[in-house]
């Protein structure tokens, strides 16, 4: 599946990131199964990078976006027990690394040597990581499949144990108070 019609450099990044967790995680990439669940930072084309090199979606509920607007993302072995986490972002010099790596190309863009240099800079130039630990339930998040329940309030199907408990009541996270839209 062709996902752009273009490459650019936070797709590279993207993948490069994808492709070090499997290296330091030591989970062979892209997965086939969901032992890898990803929490990316930003959305757009950095997190398609990160989806090509890992085999993590939305779809498959092995990823999800915690919008903080950071090209970075947190890769967790969900099966290491305990739960091993490793947080990676681009290095704060891997921009200007990369111009200086690509001097020889006049009337290109910063843009145009982002992408060719992110493509070839080592790992410990274009990137920076760190163990962390979660302060989110894994567990609660990727739930138990086929759970489904209907909200009192609106009627509509709530899936994943999403639903809130208010008076014995269930509702969705909208009628509970905590909706995005009005």
């Amino acid at each position: 599946m062709r996902l752009h019609a273009h490459l650019c450099p936070r797709q590279v990044l993207g993948v490069r990131m994808g492709e070090l967790a499997g290296r330091l995680l030591e989970l062979p990439l892209p997965q086939q199964n969901k032992r890898l669940f990803v929490f990316v930072e930003t959305d757009g084309c950095f997190s398609d990078g990160i989806m090509v090199a890992t085999g993590c979606s939305m779809g498959h509920r092995t990823m999800r976006l915690i919008d903080q607007g950071k090209a970075a993302a947190t890769f967790v072995d969900s099966q290491a027990n305990p739960l091993r986490a490793i947080r990676i972002w681009p290095s704060p010099a891997a921009r200007s690394r990369a111009l200086e790596l690509s001097p020889d190309m006049p009337g290109r863009s910063r843009w145009h040597a982002q992408l060719a240099a992110y493509q070839v800079m080592p790992d410990s130039e274009l990137l920076a990581w760190q163990d962390v630990e979660l302060t989110v339930s894994l567990q609660a998040i990727i739930s138990r499949a086929g759970v489904r329940v209907t909200c009192a309030g609106c009627g509509e199907e709530i899936m994943n144990e999403r639903q809130v408990v208010r008076d014995g009541v269930l509702l969705c996270r909208h009628c509970a108070g905590d909706g995005y839209y009005a």
